[in-house]
């Protein structure tokens, strides 16, 4: 984790004109539930309090910030039409607030967004919205999008680093604050481009200064963590898009250095531990989030010790999860957990050698998930690879021992990043 600096000149955003864009907001955003949630509340000793922007009415915070900026552009400017780049979220945004203002928008988004998401933009924008996919991360899309803003004079309207933006952004603390009855000692906040941080962390170092406010990044994705560790804008060579609504090289400047003085610190969450928390939020919930969604709520058990007895708000950032992913989630949470293991396994090319791998390796609730065999005439050997799910971490160990026990020649696989994306 990082801490925050102390000599960000960046000035941060004013109460009243979160209160402003609240009054914009009137009928386009709604104003989301602030739920304690019970088993999260249970399990950590203390009070935990979702912020369920994933209820809201394009299932993410972003129509705040975009609506917000685009209302107050003149009428002119908007007749000549807008654009914008997105991994999705605030492409629906940008769409709902396009159709609401009659405002004609060409949404840039990479050729890798869920098709959930593609198709949302199409549904809240209507015949306002003209999609172009293209690119692998939201960086290129970005970069494509601002060219094409400039070649055609069309305003270009920023994810995140944009004050109106983050103003609109900043709605989600003010709503908080008026929703909860106690005071709130930890607050919670997904980080992407920096725009929820920088306007609901504004809000509250005004409004609820004794409260700690933790940013949460992807591991894969760590662009706020690096700059402000290195103390300047950073622009990362390579990310993991995974997390797709908080995925980005680089975050803003204005967010940079607003999130530096707002933030106590900054924490990395693992890919997996994202999708083992989403699992988790399904299956004892019934709450439906993406990845970015799932932040904050995974960031939780590197707090445990000190937010026992406190009140503790979680924003969830958004629920537009692809039903697609699914599987790919499941893996990743199972390898997070130390459920799921690869392994090439070299099997003496004689009759009965599986067999004796089932009978004599394999324990009594390990299961062969993956197998892929060639069989070599010419070898005393072949490699097979091997995926096995055990149904306690502890069992590994096991695992391990008695292949060497019985001297089966393998290779772990787990600790090798590209065979493992080769593998899910």
């Amino acid at each position: 984790m990082v801490t925050k600096q102390k000599d960000a000149a960046q000035k941060i955003i004013r109460v009243e004109d979160v209160y402003k864009a609240k009054v914009r907001l009137k009928g386009v955003a709604d104003a989301t539930p602030l739920k304690v949630n019970e088993h999260l509340s249970e399990k950590y000793g203390c009070t935990v309090l979702l912020k369920r922007e994933d209820l809201q009415v394009v299932r993410s915070y972003k129509i705040r910030g975009a609506y917000n900026l685009m209302s107050t552009l003149p009428k002119e400017v908007l007749a000549q039409g807008i654009v914008c780049a997105s991994a999705g979220n605030h492409a629906q945004g940008v769409a709902m607030a396009c159709r609401k203002l009659g405002v004609h928008g060409k949404i840039f988004m990479p050729s890798v967004t869920p098709l959930q998401k593609i198709n949302k933009v199409k549904l809240f924008g209507k015949k306002f919205a003209e999609i172009v996919l293209v690119g692998d991360t939201f960086d290129d899309a970005y970069a494509l999008a601002v060219l094409d803003a400039q070649a055609n004079q069309k305003t270009f309207i920023h994810p995140f680093d944009d004050e109106k933006v983050i103003e609109g952004q900043a709605t989600v603390g003010l709503e908080i604050l008026e929703d909860c009855k106690q005071p709130i000692d930890y607050l919670f906040v997904p980080v992407g481009g920096g725009g929820l941080i920088s306007g609901v962390g504004s809000f509250f170092k005004e409004a609820s200064p004794d409260t700690r406010i933790i940013g949460v990044e992807p591991a894969g994705a760590p662009a706020m963590y690096e700059s402000i560790k290195q103390d300047r804008l950073v622009t990362l060579d390579q990310i993991d898009p995974f997390v797709d609504g908080a995925a980005v090289k680089k975050v803003g400047e204005k967010t940079f250095q607003i999130t530096r003085q707002v933030a106590e610190e900054i924490v990395l969450v693992d890919e997996g531990k994202v999708c083992s928390t989403i699992l988790h939020l399904y299956t004892e919930e019934g709450i439906v989030v993406e990845p970015a969604g799932a932040l904050t709520i995974a960031a939780l058990d590197q707090f445990q010790d000190v937010i026992r007895g406190k009140t503790v708000v979680c924003v969830v950032s958004g629920g537009n999860n692809d039903v697609t992913r699914t599987e790919e989630i499941k893996e990743r949470a199972l390898f997070f957990e130390g459920l799921k293991h690869y392994f090439v396994i070299r099997f003496p090319q004689r009759a009965g050698a599986l067999r004796e791998f089932l009978n004599l390796v394999l324990g009594p609730t390990d299961d062969i998930t993956h197998f892929e065999y060639t069989k070599k005439h010419n070898r005393d050997s072949g490699p097979a690879l091997v995926g096995i799910e055990v149904q306690k971490k502890e069992d590994y160990e096991g695992l391990i021992q008695r292949m060497e026990q019985y001297h089966f020649s393998f290779q772990p696989l787990s600790d090798s990043r590209t065979l493992f994306e080769l593998l899910i």
